[in-house]
Formats: C-alpha cells, sequence, structure tokens
C-alpha cells in the first residue's frame, strides 16, 4: 500500500497549520511537509513546532528549505530540537533553494555546495564540529551530546541533482509531475546515483511531490493546480515534452514571477495548458483522482504526497480528507 503525505505552504496562520496537521495524522497520513520560504509564508520552523504540540505518530518535514537563508548551524540546531520534541518523527528535506532565495534576487546552491551542506549537517548531528564556510572556524552543537538520526531528503526535478540525490540522500522529494515518462526517468536517474554509493534504489524513500485539486467539477480543480505546474515546469525536466508543451513551457519560465510562487490567482499560472496540467498533477472530480492515483501506485514510488489546492480562502481540510478517502485500499 502506497504512503500519503501532506504538502502544507504556511499561508495561513500557525494555528489553522496545526488543525491540518492534526487531521492529517487522524486520517493516517505518514508525512505533513511544510514549505520554508520566509518572505512568502509564515516561519517554517514555528509552525513546525505548533504543529507537532499533540501529535504521537505523523512524521514533520520540509518541502523544502535550504542551507543559504538558514545557515547550516542553525538548521541543525532547528532540527536536532525538532527531534527531541517529536521523539524523532523528523525527515529534514532540502534542496538547492528556490522561492527563499529568488525573491530577493539570490542565487540557489550549486551542486556540489548543497552536498557539503548534507554532509556538514549529519556531522553536526553526530555532535562533531564542522568549518564554518567564511571565517574557517570550527563550531558544533553543544547540546548534542550523542548522535542524532535525522534523515535527510533532498528535493529534485532536474536529472543531475536526481543522480545526487540517489547518491547521498536518505530520500528524494521528488517534483517531475504525475505522468509515467517523467517518474520512470527520474527513478532511473536515482537509481543510477544510488548505484555509484554501492546502494540501490530501495534504500530511499521516495516521495512523488503531487499538486492536487479534487472537487466535483473537473475543470474547477484543473484552474487551481495551474500555478503550481507553473512552478514544476520552470525547471529542467527528467524527459522530453511535445514541442507545443515546450512553447507553453518556455513562456512560463519567462514570466514567472517568485513573489506569487504557487498562488492560485498568479499571472503566469494562465499559461499552463490542459496538456501540462494532465502531465504533471493530480486534478479532477474524486473518481478521476482515484484512478490516476492507482495509475501513480504502480509507478514504484514508495509516497505520494499532495500539496492541496483550493480558491483564496478555503479551507484544505476537505481536499486532506478527500484524498485519504480515494487513497484508501491503494
Amino acid at each position: 500500500m502506497i504512503s500519503k503525505g501532506v504538502g502544507l505552504f504556511p499561508t495561513e496562520s500557525p494555528a489553522v497549520m496545526r488543525e491540518y496537521t492534526h487531521l492529517a495524522e487522524r486520517l493516517g497520513y505518514d508525512n505533513v511537509w511544510f514549505g520554508d520560504s520566509q518572505n512568502i509564508w509564515r516561519e517554517s520552523s514555528v509552525t513546525m513546532g505548533a504543529a507537532a504540540v499533540g501529535t504521537d505518530r505523523i512524521v514533520f518535514g520540509t518541502g523544502v528549505t535550504n542551507a543559504v537563508t538558514r545557515h547550516r548551524s542553525v538548521l541543525a540546531s532547528s532540527w536536532a530540537t525538532l527531534s527531541e520534541l517529536t521523539g524523532g518523527r523528523v525527515a529534514l528535506g532540502i534542496g538547492t533553494g528556490d522561492s527563499s532565495l529568488r525573491t530577493m534576487g539570490m542565487k540557489p546552491l550549486r551542486l556540489a555546495e548543497l552536498e557539503r551542506a548534507v554532509a556538514e549537517l549529519r556531522a553536526l548531528f553526530r555532535g562533531e564540529e564542522v568549518p564554518e564556510p567564511d571565517s574557517g572556524a570550527a563550531y558544533h552543537l553543544n547540546y548534542v551530546t550523542e548522535p542524532r538520526h535525522i534523515p535527510i531528503y533532498i528535493a529534485a526535478s532536474a536529472p543531475k541533482i536526481l543522480k545526487l540525490a540517489g547518491r547521498i540522500a536518505d530520500g528524494v522529494i521528488v517534483l517531475v509531475g504525475t505522468a509515467s515518462q517523467f517518474v520512470k526517468a527520474a527513478l532511473e536517474t536515482i537509481e543510477a546515483g544510488a548505484r555509484e554509493s554501492g546502494r540501490s534504489l530501495s534504500d530511499l524513500h521516495i516521495v512523488l511531490w503531487t499538486p492536487t485539486a479534487i472537487r466535483d467539477d473537473a475543470e474547477d480543480a484543473r484552474d487551481l493546480v495551474r500555478a503550481q505546474v507553473a512552478r514544476v515546469v520552470i525547471r529542467p525536466l527528467p524527459a522530453p515534452i511535445s514541442p507545443g508543451e515546450q512553447a507553453a513551457v518556455d513562456r512560463i519560465r519567462e514570466t514567472y514571477d517568485y513573489y506569487h510562487h504557487m498562488d492560485t490567482e498568479a499571472g503566469h499560472a494562465d499559461l499552463v495548458t490542459k496538456e501540462l496540467i494532465d502531465l504533471f498533477s493530480l486534478a479532477g472530480t474524486p473518481e478521476e483522482c482515484r484512478a490516476r492515483l492507482k495509475e501513480i501506485a504502480g509507478y514504484g514510488v514508495d509516497q505520494v504526497s499532495i500539496v492541496p489546492f483550493v480558491p483564496p480562502g478555503e479551507s484544505r481540510a476537505r481536499t486532506i480528507e478527500t484524498f485519504a478517502e480515494i487513497a484508501e485500499g491503494l
């Protein structure tokens, strides 16, 4: 049976995020992943800490953080503390940096820098010293007196970072859409990376990050995921698309506005075609989404993590509930 996750961007108060988290735990979700983009959403670490109180099973992760706006000493301390708070129910999701950097005109990390950050985070979790990149001074987490096992997941869509994730990560948050050709290509690339470190695909936990809208009106659902589909296709894709679809992708890349990152009313969302929606999301009626989810369950991923999209001002609770219903038995 495929496991369930939910990605939550903190566009609402910590109290509301806590309600969604507790709902997800009651419904049998395995993971809740919080977006981390300090200029457009609430603070992720505060939100996760608030949401964790009163839970006893669900695993908390970021979808995803970075090692630029978050100095690795701050990242390590935040996650060691959250692990302590939750009894080890954590999964540190990290990437090269996206809207958290782009909204300030900053560039994402290079892959070599990301790899070094992951290695240093693991050393800090073991209680070891690492060098500060700018000063060269050695530092450590003074209160970590015994190793903390904190799984590190890398968010990946382009081939090079998919391969890196396969080689060094504990898990991969795969953002390549929901069509079989993209997921298959991504898994093959991850597996190639895993082989470089003497592992196989089964040694990693694979999370398929899935823009989701489930409505009685299929067209309403498709409209709601346009912004997230736009976010997916601005990155390099693991498999080719048709010339017409590529032309639409090129227009989206030219106009993408990071201050409206995954905003259902973003202007760049209007450029997303129906064909792209079908390739890169889970959107439609409950019956359509269950049929599509059944296909996805056969792709070989370990978890489908929905990112629920609803009209502005509407609660995401119903989508979280409906997905749990349609995933039953799959």
